[in-house]
């Protein structure tokens, strides 16, 4: 009986994958690679495997064992940089990025090198880079919502505000919820950054810090019962945050003062 190729083993590989059977695949490509050490599909395959088990390391090792054999393939190098970003390897990252887009400009190439300036701290390359696919595609969410962040980050209460209303026009998630609510709160719009807050609790109800800040807000405007309970929510999810809260309901003007400790955790927890 014939065995199976190198290519056999990958396509029974990628469907197992594919099918939530990560651990077959894994299997599969192991076996492949001992009848055939260093082939460039089964490496590849095995270190995306790897990858999504969050194994790092030695996803890293089949990767750069598969770019060996294939130097010119766009996707692996694709998935080197994220390996490498995942290691907090950022040059290295760069370096796979800037190969695969010479090889092959593909679009999801550009999103990642947007990412990996972003998470290196590398704001104004990350800035045009994401400015770059929001003009290519005016819809994109993440791009929209990092221009936004950036924006709020350096002070453009305005600017973030329009780029993060952009986003939220779309599914977005808790986290972009949270950036406007804070952008709309340094503009003083504490009606529109409670809105904000509480679509971030709807979207993740364990959002302490959402919480925490709707509080704040519902303080401002002087629902002080709304503000409670806000409050009570946060230091439910995180009691770390109780003396932000403290801080927060005798400083402001519509606060109360409250002389026991004790009576301000037990009106919190209750």
């Amino acid at each position: 009986m014939t065995s199976p190729t190198a290519e056999d083993i990958v396509r029974r590989a990628t469907t197992c994958f594919n099918s939530g059977k990560p651990d077959e695949a894994r299997k599969l490509c192991e076996q492949g690679l001992r009848r055939a050490p260093g082939d460039a599909m089964l490496s590849h395959l095995l270190a995306a495997v790897l990858f999504s088990k969050s194994e790092i390391q030695p996803a890293r090792r089949h990767i750069e064992t598969s770019l060996t054999s294939r130097p010119g393939n766009a996707a692996a190098h694709l998935l080197a940089a994220r390996i490498a970003r995942a290691a907090d390897d950022f040059d290295g990252a760069l370096a796979h990025l800037d190969r695969a887009i010479a090889i092959a400009p593909q679009r999801e190439a550009f999103l990642e090198k947007a990412r990996t300036l972003d998470q290196a701290g590398l704001k104004p390359q990350a800035r045009e880079a994401w400015r770059a696919i929001l003009k290519v595609i005016p819809e994109h969410q993440e791009a929209a919502s990092r221009l936004g962040r950036l924006a709020w980050e350096e002070g453009d209460h305005k600017g973030a505000i329009a780029l993060l209303e952009r986003a939220v026009a779309f599914d977005a998630p808790a986290s972009v919820w949270f950036d406007l609510g804070l952008a709309r709160q340094d503009l003083r719009d504490t009606g529109g950054a409670a809105a904000a807050y509480r679509k971030a609790c709807e979207i993740k109800p364990d959002h302490a810090e959402a919480a925490l800040n709707l509080g704040v807000v519902l303080q401002e405007s002087g629902d002080l019962d709304s503000a409670m309970r806000a409050y009570a929510k946060a230091y439910r999810l995180r009691p770390q945050t109780f003396g932000t809260i403290a801080m927060a309901l005798t400083s402001a003007p519509h606060g109360r003062l409250w002389l026991d400790e004790a009576a301000l955790r037990h009106a919190l927890g209750s």
